[in-house]
């Protein structure tokens, strides 16, 4: 006896709009968390005393003012009660009229007669008596912002970023005349500068994360916005014309690179200047100027084999020194540790996928990493950590 399959019926197709199937279990976890905060669930409430974290996001000294910008970093309300300067109690007009909620932020403004060049610990206490400290190592006056700050840190990105990495780019028409093995040598110290580089943005960024608000990240921020640099190369990838040559292309992925990582160094240079804390003499200029320099080699070493117009060329390093300007006014009016943390990061993860874009040319023919390419590394490390040494004034 044999048995007939059954039919089956056909599926009648679902009037419901795509999106919707998407939509919907967020629009269910929107509800049940609305029910969550706006009716409590047992066992939810909070115990014991209050945690109390302020960060010190920026310090700004004026004439007979101390200005100092707080966020609160933990997860209950902060009201300030007072601030000690030095010991001494500095009575500050409304201050804890309105507590801090979870991270916000406010600037107090401390009434004092600092001296300029000495050092000063300032405590921020609570009215639950916790006490935040804060260090002042040098008091410096905070310059004015206007078109004077504009200026000199225009100066400063000129000099310590574009014209660096332009007059780095001029090694172009030697490096074309060069051997096969020297080309692999200076793509070799390429990828050894642009080592250098990556892990100085993500040792740097974990260093400036942890002076900023925990809250927002933290040491983990950097690591973040390495994998959003990643992604950020990638795309940006695909955004240069397919006509363009694979060495332009390259090129343009390492000018991105370099350029964000030169984003958060003029970030950080804005914020420090801006604050006193950086005094720009000509050794420091010059030392970044030789670091710098090498940046430019870098970005030119995938063009040894095209002719790419003077317009591309002026292109790529605006690219990647030109951020420095960028960073520099940035910072010397908004800057703080979490953003600069974030971006630094970025700058990492970034380097990171120029690098392995160009691993595959360091082997030679029919060979892996050689003596020739392994010394190319080394010699771009060891530049780039002797030039690093003068910019940061040893």
């Amino acid at each position: 006896m044999s048995i007939e399959p059954r039919a089956t019926a056909p599926t009648r197709p679902s009037r419901a709009p795509r999106w919707l199937a998407a939509v919907g279990p967020l629009a269910l976890i929107a509800v049940l968390a609305a029910l969550l905060i706006g009716f409590g669930v047992p066992g939810l409430e909070r115990t014991g005393p209050p945690i109390e974290r302020v960060a010190v996001e920026r310090v700004e000294l004026r004439p007979g003012t101390i200005a100092l910008r707080v966020r609160n970093d933990g997860p209950d309300q902060v009201r300030l009660a007072q601030v000690i300067v030095n010991d001494a109690y500095v009575p500050v007009a409304g201050l804890g009229d309105d507590p801090l909620g979870r991270l916000e932020a406010q600037t107090v403004r401390v009434p004092f007669d600092w001296i300029e060049g000495e050092a000063y610990e300032i405590a921020l206490v609570t009215s639950t008596g916790a006490t935040l400290p804060a260090t002042i190592e040098a008091a410096v006056q905070t310059p004015e912002v206007g078109g004077g700050l504009f200026g000199t840190l225009a100066l400063v990105g000129l000099y310590v970023g574009l014209l660096p990495v332009v007059l780095g780019m001029l090694w172009l028409p030697a490096a074309r005349r060069a051997s096969p093995q020297a080309l692999r040598f200076v793509l070799a110290l390429t990828v050894g500068v642009l080592v250098f580089l990556g892990i100085e943005a993500l040792v740097d960024g974990i260093e400036i994360a942890g002076r900023g608000a925990q809250s927002l990240g933290g040491a983990a921020l950097p690591l973040i916005g390495a994998v959003a640099g990643l992604a950020a190369v990638t795309a940006g990838e695909g955004l240069v014309p397919r006509r363009a040559g694979g060495g332009i292309r390259l090129a343009v992925l390492i000018a991105i690179g370099i350029g964000l990582h030169n984003l958060g160094e003029g970030l950080a240079i804005g914020g420090a200047y801006a604050t006193g804390e950086l005094a720009l003499g000509t050794l420091l200029v010059v030392g970044f100027a030789l670091h710098n320099t090498t940046e430019g080699l870098a970005v030119v070493s995938p063009l040894t084999s095209e002719r790419p117009s003077v317009r591309s060329l002026a292109l790529l390093g605006l690219i990647a020194g030109g951020p420095v300007t960028l960073g520099a006014w940035v910072g010397s009016l908004a800057a703080n540790p979490t953003l600069v943390a974030l971006l630094l990061g970025i700058a990492a993860g970034a380097i990171a996928q120029v690098i392995i874009r160009l691993a595959p040319r360091l082997k030679a023919p029919g060979a892996g990493l050689d003596a020739v390419a392994s010394l190319g590394l080394l010699a771009g490390l060891a530049i780039m950590y002797m030039t690093g040494l003068i910019a940061a004034g040893v």
